[in-house]
């Protein structure tokens, strides 16, 4: 069974950190690319961050650069998120993604919300 769990969520004021960590089982985690995505309220879901299947190269969406950081643990099947520098418009459900050529999953979200 495929299983993606979220954790790391929750309540920071605007320019607090968080570290979002996703949990994977069931499937070859190495020879996936992992993803984070987010959702605001009324909004299309939208890539936050990327890292290839070997962790060898990473892509941002360029409102996070410079301050996200995604980084894989293929060993313990964990893919992280640094958040730094969080601001309002970082407020969203975030969703861990596991993409490979024949399949698609996602985990359930955590909810980050950046306020004062």
């Amino acid at each position: 069974q495929v299983q993606l769990v979220e954790s790391g969520g929750g309540l920071v004021q605007p320019g607090g950190s968080l570290r979002l960590s996703c949990a994977t089982s069931g499937f070859t985690f190495r020879s996936y690319a992992m993803s984070w995505y987010r959702q605001a309220p009324g909004k299309e879901r939208e890539s936050v961050a990327t890292i290839t299947s070997t962790g060898g190269l990473t892509n941002y969406d360029d409102s996070v650069k410079g301050r996200f950081t995604i980084s894989r643990d293929n060993a313990e099947n964990t893919v992280l998120l640094e958040m730094n520098n969080l601001k309002p418009d970082d407020t969203a459900i975030y969703y861990c993604n596991a993409r490979s050529y024949l399949n698609n999953y996602w985990g359930q979200g955590t909810q980050v919300t950046v306020s004062s």
